[in-house]
């Protein structure tokens, strides 16, 4: 065995039986994910369970499994139970319900049965009895379903419209008085209480005031057009008078075909794409989150890249080796091991209280008290990951340097080049792609990072996105959603548990996709920087 030792093929074999581990690991951490998200959207059909007592429960099979030896008192038959998604959470108090298999004596399908997709209470399970406007009743039965889907679509764009003025008009007028009231408040301060522009800036007032009027009134007549509901006959004989306003989708998946299922599925797929999330961000969309998160990482990127550039060139370039420069070599390594808390407590003491608080008595006095940069944001967000990543900027900078041939350097001061043009005409275009390299990985950890978010800009639910059609269009003093805190929020701090793992699941396989996307982007320009400069060796 000495010599087979000796040969070093123990060692191959064990490396590689480590790398191969950790991909099949890596492989089944996504594949868990795929498969526990992607069936998210499919709408299942809806079941009715009739136990041996006589009462019934209606919804959606959600799970599957056999009770714990522990929990039956003949522990040697294998038992089952489902969980079944009733819904309804506004009269049964409870979106999802255990049932033990051998209570249920009859399984059905109604293909009467309806699931309304809701923007409060969750889903509801049931079957549309009536319709109803201005308090009487238009249709009833099986005619009651075909005015519903008649009838749904109008609703939907009247609510689109009602949102758009309530959200975008009232929201830009409100902002266009804050501001002139803002501008009044700074005169003021400035000794100014009367004048030509005072006397302006109060007519804008006035202005807006009555333009707030003008919109509240039309929003006013667009809610009187919502007049339409449904009766929906929930199981065991209760009723529900639901407003068409309140639904967002509706379909009986029991007598839908695979390609009706599928319009659904990517309806659901879209909407969680693109929409604002609900119900306590456990439904709806993810968009802001995804804004946000991609928002922050390339701001991060901004900052994060000349300045690990810059250090990594003079400690390489132009210090003098030595003492000096090891320690910082040794603290920037040791800087890269900081927990990112630590980072985030930074941000808030530096960035936020600091220059957040001068930058709000510079600039910002009429709306003191109240901060606008002296609180969480996501240019502080930013900044603080920019710290957290800038040594890995740094020591791949250094290592794309050292890999650089010094005879490039010594042809470019040859030909009269000076050490600054050699610098910059010669070595930084070689060294793009470990710059790429180093912010590949950067990005990577970034969009990764909660911990110090938590504490310098994200939030929960941020209705204002840092970026819109409102002067001066970019608003870096914003707080802002991200997908990494939005997985621990849905996960860990939702009341409903059961109906937020899914979304847990989708939201990280989102998270995975944005990532991969954004590296996938700085791969490609590295590659094609590498085929520009092979010469350079590196």
């Amino acid at each position: 065995m000495r010599p087979f030792w000796k040969s070093g093929d123990p060692f191959v074999w064990l490396t590689g039986g480590a790398l191969a581990m950790s991909l099949i690991m890596v492989v089944g951490l996504i594949l868990l994910i795929m498969t526990s998200s992607l069936g998210y959207f499919w709408p299942e059909g809806v079941t009715r369970l009739v136990r041996g007592n006589g009462t019934a429960v209606l919804g959606q099979i959600a799970e599957h499994e056999p009770i714990p030896k522990g929990d039956v008192k003949d522990r040697s038959a294998e038992r089952y139970r489902v969980q079944v998604k009733q819904g309804n959470r506004d009269l049964y108090g409870a979106d999802f319900i255990w049932m033990n298999e051998d209570t249920i004596v009859r399984r059905e399908t109604p293909r009467e049965a309806v699931v309304f997709e809701r923007r409060e209470w969750g889903n509801l399970y049931g079957t549309v009895k009536e319709i109803r406007e201005g308090g009487r009743t238009v249709a009833s039965g099986e005619e009651a379903w075909r005015v519903f889907v008649d009838r749904l679509p109008d609703v939907l764009r009247t609510v689109a419209e009602l949102r758009m003025v309530e959200k975008d008009e009232v929201g830009a007028s409100n902002y266009a008085q804050e501001q002139a009231r803002l501008k009044l408040r700074g005169l003021e301060l400035k000794g100014m209480t009367s004048g030509p522009d005072v006397d302006r800036l109060k007519r804008e007032v006035e202005k807006e005031k009555e333009e707030f009027e003008r919109l509240q009134k039309k929003a006013a007549v667009l809610r009187q057009s919502l007049g339409v509901s449904t009766v929906v006959s929930a199981e065991g004989g209760q009723e529900k008078e639901l407003p068409l306003a309140q639904v967002v989708r509706a379909y009986r998946p029991n007598e839908m075909g695979l390609f009706g299922k599928a319009g659904i599925y990517a309806a659901r797929l879209w909407e969680f794409t693109w929409d604002d999330p609900r119900e306590s961000n456990t439904e709806g969309g993810v968009f802001p989150a995804i804004f946000g998160t991609v928002m922050m990482v390339l701001i991060m990127s901004v900052f994060v890249t000349p300045l690990g550039v810059l250090a990594a060139l003079y400690l390489r370039e132009y210090a003098k080796q030595g003492a000096f420069v090891s320690a910082v070599r040794i603290a920037v390594n040791n800087l890269a091991g900081v927990p990112s808390i630590v980072f985030g407590v930074f941000g808030v003491g530096f960035f936020i209280y600091v220059v957040g608080g001068s930058i709000d008595r510079l600039f910002y006095p009429e709306k003191l008290p109240t901060p606008t940069y002296g609180t969480g944001g996501i240019l502080w967000a930013s900044l603080t990951l920019a710290l957290l990543t800038v040594p890995v900027v740094i020591v791949a900078t250094e290592e794309g340097l050292a890999a650089i041939p010094k005879g490039l350097r010594e042809a470019s001061l040859a030909l009269g080049a000076t050490k600054w043009e050699t610098t910059w005409k010669v070595v930084l275009p070689s060294l793009m792609p470990s710059i790429l390299t180093g912010l590949i990985l950067a990005m990577a950890r970034a969009a990764g990072e909660v911990a110090p978010l938590m504490i310098t800009g994200v939030v929960k639910l941020a209705p204002d996105l840092p970026l819109d059609g409102t002067f001066p269009f970019l608003h870096l003093d914003r707080k802002f959603m991200h997908l990494g805190f939005h997985i621990y929020d849905v996960g860990f701090q939702s009341p409903n548990s059961d109906a937020a793992r899914p979304m847990v699941f989708i939201t990280a396989f989102l998270l995975l996709v944005i990532v991969v996307a954004l590296n996938l982007a700085a791969i490609v320009i590295r590659k094609r920087l590498r085929a520009r400069f092979a010469g350079s060796a590196l």
